[in-house]
C-alpha cells in the first residue's frame, strides 16, 4: 500500500471515530426525546393548552405515589390517592413536601406514567417536576401538578383496556442540594 493510501485509511478511520464519539456523546438527549415523543418507559408529555374536546363516556382512575430517596429527609405525598378522570379534562392534583431537616435542602422529582403504554396519552400543562425545588428547615409546600389524560387514549386499540392510571413520582436530593432558587416559595399554592 501506498503513503498515499494509508493516509486515506487513516483519515476514514478518523472520520468513523469523530462519528462514533458524536452519536455517543447525543444519546442520552436523542433517547430522552424519543422518550418524550413516543411515551416509552411510562414517560409522560408536556402540553401547553388541555385539548377542546372531553370524553364524558369514559372514566379513568388517575393513582399518585409518591416516594422519596433515602438521603433526602422530607416527608412527600399526594393529598389524593386516585381521582376518577374523563379523558379530556383538565385536572389538578396536590402534592406536599416538608423539609424535616435542620438544613435547606434542594430536591428534584422523577416521574413516570404506568402502564407503560399510557405515557404517550398522559399530558402534564404545569408540574413542580419541571424544576429543583428548594425547602428551607422545616418548610412545608404544596406542589401542584395540572394535567389531563388525552381522549386519544380510549381510540388506541393498545390502549383501550387501560382504565386506571398510576402517575409515581420519587423525589431525589438535587445535585447541588443547595438553596439554588426557592421554587417551592414560588410555586402556586405554597404553604409554610
Amino acid at each position: 500500500m501506498s503513503g498515499r493510501g494509508n493516509r486515506r485509511t487513516v483519515l476514514m478511520l478518523c472520520a468513523v471515530l469523530a462519528v462514533m464519539v458524536g452519536l455517543v456523546s447525543a444519546s442520552v438527549p436523542l433517547y430522552r426525546l424519543f422518550c418524550a415523543a413516543t411515551g416509552y418507559e411510562g414517560t409522560t408529555q408536556r402540553a401547553s393548552v388541555a385539548p377542546d374536546k372531553v370524553d364524558r363516556g369514559q372514566l379513568i382512575t388517575v393513582r399518585f405515589n409518591a416516594d422519596t430517596a433515602p438521603d433526602l429527609p422530607w416527608d412527600f405525598h399526594p393529598e389524593q390517592r386516585e381521582v376518577k378522570v374523563h379523558p379530556g379534562e383538565q385536572n389538578l392534583a396536590k402534592f406536599f413536601a416538608e423539609n424535616r431537616s435542620a438544613e435547606g435542602i434542594s430536591g428534584r422529582a422523577t416521574y413516570n406514567v404506568t402502564p407503560d403504554k399510557a405515557g404517550i396519552y398522559f399530558d402534564k400543562l404545569q408540574c413542580f417536576c419541571f424544576s429543583d425545588q428548594y425547602l428551607a428547615p422545616g418548610q412545608k409546600a404544596e406542589l401542584d401538578v395540572q394535567f389531563f389524560v388525552d381522549p386519544d387514549i380510549v381510540k388506541d386499540a393498545n390502549t383501550r383496556d387501560v382504565d386506571t392510571i398510576t402517575l409515581s413520582y420519587t423525589f431525589f436530593r438535587a445535585k447541588d442540594g443547595g438553596p439554588a432558587r426557592s421554587a417551592a416559595a414560588e410555586a402556586p399554592g405554597h404553604v409554610n
